[in-house]
């Protein structure tokens, strides 16, 4: 159901007065008034920007006039000429139902929020109580702590809270707002296409992203019904058949033709009238074209047949073009398209009737000129491109129908609007799968240039469709405006014509490849020579040159492309309908389109199979056509018609639809080139742009707030819902006031805004709305000159809400000459307001010690409240009367702080930006004049100057520097942090000013000398003065004595909080000034705990023992920096000594083992086994008598260091390893590592068997910690093979017997408890994996007692499987022995072994009376020999693949070698000379360094292809 009209208001800025006309003039009074609704206003207002330049993608006449259509099927009307029908084309514009729109791509924009600017943004400090700290700088923000100083001021945001809470002050709309006639967004979102949605006449998409309309597309319904009809009407029966066929191929320039799979074409008017019906049979048509005047049509058909049609006659063809055979080519008796070639390009040649040039899909291409000579058709045709398959056939050969078939392209340069010089030479561009061929047909034929296809442009060739290309021309036209719009290109345009005429251009692709080349004439004088008189003549010759003018690759294959105008081309995607600008080099506009909706000529033949319907959908460049500007579409099921929109349509498009927000915010968007998609219509330039669209915006503007505020629209029908409760436009009025800040924003003129648009809210009474929404853009800083009338306004709706926070933020933001200062002072005192009040005093007043007055007064105010506190005796009672009223008192307090350090250092409060220079000067000359006065003086000058006082008491004495005092008594670091920041400015450098950082610093000495002063304040100032010193040396020139009371006051201060702060500033201090009494700063350092200056001082003085205390010292040092530190120490040290440490400083590092082997064993024995070897024996002495676990992981470190890793590597070898550890430590070594690791002991002791060591005491170790795989493997390696057996089976029943023993006290554990047990199986197969070099009697008793071993565990569980331990044991065991096997099989041993003797000598050995030894050894024998089998198994399984891959891979290297073609001779088929050639030495050399071989077979060195 269509909304109701809505009608314009009449009032004082009615249309007649408010909307310029076209020309930009106001219209006349006596005209009569505009009636109508407000889309019709909007229409009129925009309607002059739709009269553009037409260009035609043809080079249409001037005097032509545009395709429009109403969307109404018109009535039918006689056919009566061409003039006739030209003069019924309609005038008006496009107004129909549209496509389904598709939103574009991008983010999801955020809504415009009304928040702070991030410059003034500041988060509330937690709440303090009387009890709690006072506000502070945080320790990486003063600058006189320990860390780097700040460079740069500290933004006034980290010193103080703010007052306000950042909210939006916009009052919160109703849920039911609408916008205009139809409901809408409560909220104005700005979009990326910048438009206010209308939810219920577009809802928005699935993302929230509002669509635009790129194509509106309109269905030509009455040739719909006509042309896909199978039967005509019987009044139409006289043009033809009743038998039309199905649509294949469209052509649409003057008329509208469509060709038919019957062979007929069917002509049509713009106005859907059927003209003429063309055509009897021949196959169906496949290629279709119209003349330049559009009184001929040329259809080209499946079979290979050409006919021309004349309009006025059309019932037979006027010219005819058979089919001619291979026998009749063979013969040269005729030239032409062979039978049964289907025709898929025709085209007209210049302004000719009976010149055409068509293409085959074999890639065949002719010129014929059909004219008559003594009224007798005389045909001539001349073949321009293609080769006949010359075998004698009569029709096409099948390897010919198969392999040839690529569809070249072909398009003849047609006339345009303006004459250039290209156009005598009749230019025919021919489009293959490897090149691009330009001919010339006048005055001879000729080839003029030709561009070679690089190799895998567009794609792999794979697919058919990058077989296939497209070409398209764009003739010569006059320039739009007058002015060039293309690039330009070289020195080839004609000087003639380049300042009024543009240069034909040729857009052709290959695959998903697009290029654009520009064609024009180049002029050369050459020398001929006259054949009869024989005499020279210079003559100049022309010739067709090209200049490349752009290349842009796609995502997917193009299947058609067409000129939209001269600067943009239409590019059809398979999903994806374009449009490229060639100016930008990129797409300006992309729509979701299926390319396969279209119709193709090739889809009858997918009926039997001669074409895969795949390859036949993407044949649709025969489909799509372009005829100024207008998109005509033949699809499987209707014919459409297309305009793509320009910013005028979808302006109007927004107004119509009643969202005039939209249509503002869209027309800005345009304003600052921003808008998304295509620029049509509009200037080039900015400045040319602005004019135009500023004007419109304007009155959109007025017209907008006219309907808003209107009578009729207050009581028309989108006033009121069915249910009768009426609309709530509160949404409606926002997003006015909100679209109109954002266009004069713009256009920089605010006068509607602040005149008009505000007078219509403040007589409606709703100004509070317009405030409202205003304020956001004065809080982000796009808008700060506001009229005094309207910031009075904001200051007291908030004053009357209660909200005086958002009073702060917004004098903050207001130009100063736009406040009623009285006002806001007021306001601001009342509210304690101080960041306001501040601004107020200092950019509106220009009085800078103001500020500083109000803020002294709080801090007396703090200070007597905290001495009346003293009267409490309650310490609840305390905290809830002072507490939080002294809390805001002292936070707003400290507003001056910051306050000082931005006006000192030139900066405003609290924006930070920075203050004109003599402004600056005025302000800071105040400023300090006021803070370091001696004495207390008067402010303001004048009648009504107060004396400001400091004292506690009431007539107390004032103190000297009564100000600087009290400012550093409240915080001494926040003031001394302000004053260092303002030592930075260059005003301290002038003493003429009367203030220097000497003055200052003298002053800041002589009030710390005051017995009142707190030790912690007196510890800053000195930081501060040690600090600034070295800094401004030229500046600060201080006696030495007060340097030294300097350095004094910072050793001497007992604060260990500010410890690392004051030795930084004693280093400062330092730099400058070299102290005497070294011995007793010396002493004074070390109670301060200035630990890094005495480091520095003792390695200066070489005092290494004094260094290595102080380092130990150091609580602050890490234990890591330390024995770096303790290692450096050493190395330097020893360098001086001859190459050793010196003994002081080795007797201090002794004395330090027992803290050193506290912090870090691993370290200690690196830094001593570096340095002092020595040592060892001490430091592990110094373990202690439980230290074994330490000691294990000090002697590892440096004896295996690369299990541990080296902290501080040693330059000491292996070798020398005895004589740095000394007798015994070895073997303690190795004794721990049975203890702690008994895993690796074994490889420890190999490591370790080179040195001398006590085997014995070793062995004893292995065998007392039961690590008997090293106790095997001692012997072995001794040498006693026998004795290591006998250990080995000794071992081995000792572990059995402790494992049956073991399996018996667990019997009733849990199954999951078997620690004891793995412990006792892991020591089992230890001595079963030690390797033993033996005879055969050896293996002979280890594989006897393995056997022995697992008989005597079964018979303890005859039943086994009811005990989850005693399976995994025997397993075990089992396993065990199929390894002993494994490794007598595969052994080396210089005495070969008879596995099979043994194996008999093995089962005769055991027990004859039962058959327990049997079946036990057969059990194990069987597992082994599976294991082997199942081994096997894998092995063959491995190879059997390894054969199949390499039979693949072999197989793939033939088939790669079968590929490419195969020369027919070895000799070069130009020079005839051999390709290959013997040297002296007989070895084959090529003759160059090219060879090429054609596909034909044919070889040549590339030099003579180049050549031929």
């Amino acid at each position: 159901m269509s909304s109701p009209s809505i009608t314009s208001p009449t009032s004082d800025h009615a249309w007649s007065e408010s909307l310029l006309s076209s020309s930009g003039t106001l219209p006349d009074p006596g005209d009569d008034q505009h009636d109508g609704d407000y889309s019709t206003r909007m229409e009129e207002l925009l309607n002059d920007d739709e009269d553009g330049p037409n260009e035609g993608s043809e080079g249409n006449e001037d005097d032509e006039e545009g395709f429009l259509y109403n969307g109404v099927d018109a009535t039918d009307s006689s056919f009566s000429g061409y003039h006739d029908l030209m003069s019924d084309v309609l005038e008006e514009p496009i107004a129909h139902e549209a496509e389904e729109p598709l939103a574009l791509p991008g983010p999801t924009p955020e809504i415009l929020q009304v928040e702070n600017s991030g410059t003034f943004a500041r988060a509330a400090s937690p709440a303090l109580n009387i009890n709690s700290a006072r506000p502070f700088l945080h320790p990486t923000v003063s600058r006189l702590r320990s860390h780097t100083p700040q460079s740069s001021p500290v933004s006034s945001n980290s010193w103080t809270r703010t007052s306000f809470t950042p909210e939006s002050t916009s009052h919160t709309p109703s849920n039911e707002s609408s916008l205009s006639r139809i409901s809408s967004l409560s909220n104005l979102q700005i979009y990326p296409l910048g438009l206010v949605e209308s939810a219920a006449a577009k809802p928005p998409t699935h993302s929230g992203v509002l669509a635009r309309e790129v194509f509106r597309w309109t269905e030509l319904q009455d040739i719909t019904r006509h042309a896909y009809s199978s039967k005509i009407p019987k009044a139409s029966s006289v043009l033809g058949s009743l038998s039309l066929g199905s649509p294949t191929v469209l052509a649409a320039n003057g008329f509208i033709c469509i060709g038919m799979d019957s062979g007929k074409i069917c002509v049509y008017d713009f106005k859907q009238n059927l003209k003429c019906i063309c055509g009897d049979g021949n196959g169906p048509v496949t290629a279709l074209a119209l003349s330049h005047d559009h009184t001929y049509v040329a259809s080209g058909h499946s079979s290979g047949h050409l006919q021309l049609f004349d309009l006025k006659v059309p019932q037979h063809p006027v010219r005819f073009v058979p089919p001619t055979t291979l026998v009749a080519v063979s013969s040269g008796r005729k030239e032409g398209h062979l039978l049964g070639s289907k025709i898929v390009s025709i085209a007209f040649v210049a302004e000719r009737h009976t010149a055409i040039v068509s293409a085959d899909e074999h890639g065949l291409a002719f010129y014929h000129s059909l004219g008559k000579v003594l009224f007798v058709e005389a045909a001539d045709t001349l073949r321009i491109l293609g080769k006949y398959p010359l075998d004698g056939s009569t029709v096409i050969p099948a390897s010919l129908s198969t392999s040839r078939i690529y569809h070249p392209s072909m398009a003849p340069l047609p006339m345009g609007s303006s004459s250039h010089v290209t156009d005598k030479y009749n230019i025919i561009a021919l489009l293959t799968p490897t090149k691009i061929v330009v001919v010339g047909l006048k005055p001879t034929p000729k080839t003029w240039f030709k561009c070679v296809r690089q190799a895998n442009e567009g794609g792999p060739w794979k697919s058919k469709t990058r077989w296939k290309g497209n070409l398209a021309w764009f003739p010569s036209v006059l320039h739009p405006q007058g002015k060039i719009n293309q690039p330009k290109i070289g020195s080839i345009i004609d000087a003639s014509l380049e300042s009024t005429s543009t240069t034909p251009c040729l857009v052709y692709t290959w695959g998903s490849v697009m290029h654009f080349i520009r064609v024009s004439e180049s002029r050369s004088v050459q020398s001929v020579r006259n054949p009869r008189s024989g005499k020279t003549q210079e003559v100049e010759i022309g010739r067709i040159s090209y200049e490349d003018a752009g290349l842009w690759t796609a995502e997917e294959d193009i299947f058609m492309v067409q000129w939209l105008n001269v600067n943009q081309v239409v590019v059809l995607l398979p999903s994806t309908l374009a449009v490229y600008d060639i100016r930008s080099s990129s797409l300006v506009e992309h729509v979701q389109f299926d390319s396969t909706s279209l119709m193709s000529p090739s889809l009858g033949a997918t009926v039997n199979g001669a074409i895969p319907y795949a390859e036949a959908v993407t044949e649709v460049a025969h489909s799509l056509r372009i005829y100024k500007g207008k998109i005509f579409l033949l699809g499987r099921d209707n014919i459409r018609v297309g305009t793509l929109l320009t910013w005028a349509d979808r302006i109007l498009s927004l107004v119509e639809a009643g969202d005039f927000l939209s249509a503002i915010e869209l027309t800005r968007l345009y304003y600052l080139n921003e808008a998304p998609g295509n620029q049509n219509g509009l200037p080039d330039d900015s400045i040319s742009r602005q004019l135009v669209i500023g004007e419109k915006m304007r009155d959109l503007m007025i017209a907008s707030a006219s309907y808003a505020f209107s009578d009729d629209r207050m009581t028309d029908g989108t006033h009121f819902t069915p249910d009768g409760r009426g609309v709530d436009r509160t949404s409606l009025f926002q997003g006015l006031v909100k679209i109109s800040c954002l266009a004069c924003m713009a256009l920089e003129d605010f006068e509607f805004l602040f005149e008009d648009l505000y007078q219509r809210f403040e007589e409606a009474g709703i100004s509070r709305i317009y405030t409202s929404q205003l304020e956001p853009f004065i809080l982000t800083g796009q808008i700060r000159l506001i009229p005094p009338r309207i910031t009075q306004r904001l200051v007291a709706l908030h004053d009357e809400d209660g909200a005086p926070q958002y009073v702060e933020r917004l004098i903050w933001h207001i130009d100063p000459a736009c406040l009623d200062i009285n006002q806001a002072i007021h306001l601001c005192q009342r509210h304690h307001l101080y960041d306001a009040l501040i601004y107020v005093y200092t950019r509106a007043l220009r009085d800078y010690v103001a500020p500083i007055v109000d803020l002294i007064n709080l801090i007396r105010e703090v200070q007597r409240e905290q001495l009346s506190s003293f009267d409490f005796t309650d310490a609840a009672e305390k905290e809830a009367t002072l507490g939080p009223r002294l809390e805001t008192v002292i936070l707003d307090a400290y507003k001056l702080y910051p306050y000082l350090a931005n006006i000192l250092s030139g900066l405003t409060y609290p924006s930070e930006e920075p203050l004109p220079d003599d402004e600056a000067l005025i302000a800071k000359k105040d400023v300090y004049s006021f803070i370091f006065s001696g004495r207390s003086t008067t402010w303001p000058s004048g009648e009504e100057a107060k004396l400001i006082l400091t004292s506690d008491e009431v007539g107390g004495v004032e103190p000297t520097y009564p100000y600087a005092r009290l400012l550093l008594n409240f915080d001494a670091e926040s003031f001394l942090h302000s004053l260092d920041l303002a030592f930075e400015d260059s005003f301290l450098n002038d003493e003429l000013q009367g203030i220097s950082r000497l003055v200052i610093v003298r002053i800041l000495l002589e009030i710390i000398t005051s017995e009142t002063t707190p030790p912690r304040d007196v510890s800053f100032v000195n930081i501060f003065v040690a600090r600034n010193v070295p800094k401004y040396p030229q500046f600060l020139q201080i006696a030495p004595s007060t340097l030294h009371k300097t350095l004094l006051g910072l050793a001497t201060d007992g604060d260990r909080t500010t410890r690392e702060d004051r030795q930084l500033a004693a280093e400062y201090l330092l730099s400058v000034y070299n102290p005497h009494e070294s011995d007793h700063i010396t002493h004074l350092f070390r109670d301060a705990g200035f630990y890094r200056i005495l480091r520095s001082w003792h390695r200066q003085e070489q005092q290494w023992p004094e260094l290595l205390k102080t380092l130990l010292d150091d609580p602050d040092l890490h234990y890591t920096d330390l024995f770096h530190s303790i290692d450096e120490v050493l190395l330097v040290s020893a360098r001086a000594n001859k190459g050793s440490p010196p003994p002081d400083l080795v007797d201090t590092l002794q004395n330090a083992l027992p803290r050193l082997l506290q912090s870090d064993v691993t370290r200690t024995a690196s830094v001593l086994d570096k340095h002092t070897p020595h040592l060892h024996r001490v430091a592990l002495t110094a373990l202690g008598d439980d230290g074994d676990h330490e000691r294990f992981l000090y002697l590892e470190h440096i004896i295996s260091p690369s299990r541990t890793g080296e902290h501080f590597p040693s330059s000491s070898s292996d070798e020398d390893l005895p004589s740095r550890l000394g007798v015994g430590l070895c073997e303690q070594y190795i004794s721990l590592a049975c203890r702690f690791r008994p895993s690796i002991a074994t490889k420890i002791i190999k490591s370790l068997s080179s040195n001398p060591l006590d085997w014995k005491l070793v062995l004893q170790a292995c065998e007392s910690t039961a690590v008997y795989d090293a106790a095997i493997w001692i012997l072995n390696w001794k040498d006693d093979a026998e004795a290591a057996l006998v250990k080995s089976e000794a071992y081995q029943k000792h572990v059995v017997l402790e494992l049956a023993q073991a399996m018996n006290k667990q019997s009733n554990t849990p199954p999951d408890d078997h620690t004891d047990i793995r412990h006792k199986l892991d020591a089992l197969k230890s001595i079963g994996r030690a390797s033993v070099e033996t005879l055969e009697d050896a293996w002979l008793k280890l594989l006897r007692s393995q056997i022995q071993s697992v008989q005597n565990v079964s018979d303890c569980f005859p039943d086994p499987e009811t005990r989850d331990d005693a399976t995994l044991v025997i397993s075990t065991m089992r396993s065990l022995i199929q390894e002993t096997f494994g490794s007598l099989v595969s052994t080396t041993s210089a005495h070969p072994i008879s596995f099979p003797r043994l194996f008999k000598r093995l089962i005769n050995s055991g027990p004859t009376a039962a058959g327990t030894h049997y079946t036990e050894f057969r059990t194990i024998l069987t597992q082994m020999l599976e294991s082997y089998r199942s081994d096997g198994d894998m092995l063959v399984i491995t190879k059997r693949m390894l054969d199949r891959d390499i039979f693949e891979k072999v197989a793939q290297i033939t088939r790669d070698r079968g590929r490419g073609w195969a020369p027919s001779q070895n000799t070069c088929a130009s020079c005839r000379e051999s390709l290959l050639q013997s040297t002296l030495t007989n070895t084959p050399n090529l003759t160059s360094n090219h060879i090429i071989i054609s596909r034909t077979g044919s070889i040549r060195h590339s030099s003579c292809s180049s050549r031929s």
